[in-house]
């Protein structure tokens, strides 16, 4: 959707947010009344379950979504909007996986990567989604040593054929794409994307729904019925289901015995500016998505209104901060100096689901009840991937799911008591870290 047809909308029920405020068009789907039979219930309206839900309505079966609020309520519609190849817990990845894939396992990884960016563009370009998508990213640099790591990158990356979309910048290079005198350098990348997430995932519910997918809103899941005839009950209705698939990431409370301690939030925050006008052509000429190389990161982009679109850092209390502008400001300045005292016209948290060792947890609960979440701060890319991933899982082919499935997670005993705290001890020491690169 372009700058000129961007409509300000109420956001209804949804966080004050940029992007509840230039919504396409806002949800309306009806709360669950009374019983419907389906295929697979899926719990959870973000991406996971939707991205999902459009899986397997393409493949003939019916699906139904539960969603205690709205149609990308959580994450999926508060977040920075970057689609990158970036796997949060890599490593951890490459270290667990070695005993099942053995040598292929650093090619699994390579193409996990990108898979997500292929599954959005796409879906976009399939059902017409209008989500300001655009190519073009910045790893940057902030000091030598995240230099040496972005060598690396560049490498791998001319090594697996990707020549055409990576460029590595010195810092009269970045220079010539941002009006930013900070980094030492960055690797540019235009394989990445950055989008208007809430209109992506609305976007494909509406997909969804052409496909015959049901889809109840304001409808929140009080229990999971296991056994040979699951189903998911809710205050108003009951959805039968051949198999419950359990997508909510970190904003639900339910299954505790198997989950509790699994998955932590970690708030993170995101400004947006005033319309900047010609000044967002000069701050970032190509309209590029960045991130800089530090374990708590920056991250920003422009908006297709010429807003600068910027987050950074995280609380890892599992509370919201109180002065987002505030925190974040200082970063923008610091990025920009040019945008002193620039008007912050929105504000807002967005809840994190962290897993202790990075790695998406894909699981069962019983036999035909399923679970699938913690992206880490890398979401948008990783739930598309995932989604495609128990698709074809709930439809038995299990090899990918198998190999996450395999893979060991720490439980933390009483974990909403010590899971966050030991996030934020975990943060500190990388924090400190990262000063002596």
């Amino acid at each position: 959707m372009n700058a000129a047809t961007h409509a300000v909308i109420p956001a209804a029920s949804r966080a004050k947010s940029y992007y509840s405020a230039t919504l396409n068009e806002e949800t309306n789907y009806p709360t669950l009344q009374g019983q419907v039979s389906v295929d697979v219930a899926i719990i959870g309206g973000g991406f996971t379950g939707v991205a999902t839900a459009v899986e397997l309505a393409e493949r003939g079966l019916k699906v139904a979504i539960v969603e205690t609020h709205k149609i990308g309520w959580g994450a999926t519609g508060r977040n920075g909007g970057q689609v990158t190849g970036s796997l949060s817990g890599d490593e951890a990845m490459r270290k667990q996986m070695r005993n099942k894939l053995g040598a292929e396992v650093d090619d699994f990884i390579w193409h996990l990567r990108w898979r997500g960016h292929e599954i959005i563009k796409n879906r976009v370009e399939k059902y017409g989604i209008q989500c300001d998508l655009k190519h073009g990213h910045l790893h940057a640099a902030m000091k030598p040593a995240h230099m040496d790591e972005l060598k690396a990158s560049y490498e791998e990356a001319q090594r697996r054929g990707m020549g055409d979309e990576v460029t590595l910048l010195d810092a009269a290079g970045v220079r010539a794409h941002l009006a930013s005198d900070i980094y030492q350098g960055a690797l540019k990348n235009t394989r990445n994307m950055h989008l208007h997430p809430l209109n992506l995932c609305i976007g494909e519910a509406k997909a969804a729904e052409g496909l015959g997918a049901l889809i109840f809103e304001h409808s929140e899941v009080l229990e999971i019925v296991h056994g040979a005839n699951p189903a998911v009950i809710t205050a108003g209705g009951r959805i039968d289901a051949k198999q419950v698939m359990l997508a909510g990431d970190v904003y639900h409370k339910l299954e505790p015995k198997q989950l509790k301690g699994k998955i932590f939030p970690a708030m993170g925050g995101i400004v947006t500016t005033k319309p900047l006008g010609e000044l967002a052509k000069q701050l970032n000429p190509q309209d590029l998505a960045v991130y800089d190389c530090r374990f708590v990161l920056d991250y920003y982009r422009m908006t297709a209104d010429g807003r600068l679109l910027f987050g950074g850092g995280a609380n890892y209390s599992g509370r919201d901060s109180r002065d987002i502008a505030g925190e974040l400001r200082p970063c923008i300045e610091a990025t920009f100096p040019q945008l002193k005292g620039v008007d912050i016209e929105f504000q807002w948290s967005c809840a994190m689901g962290i897993v202790m060792n990075r790695i998406p947890q894909l699981g069962k609960l019983s036999d035909n009840v399923w679970y699938c979440q913690g992206y880490s701060g890398h979401g948008i890319a990783t739930t598309h991937i995932m989604g495609e991933i128990m698709a074809n899982a709930l439809t038995g082919t299990l090899g990918h799911y198998d190999t996450f499935a395999a893979c060991k997670h720490i439980k933390v005993p009483m974990g909403d008591v010590f899971g966050n705290p030991m996030l934020a001890a975990g943060m500190w020491y990388y924090q400190m870290m990262e000063k002596l690169r």
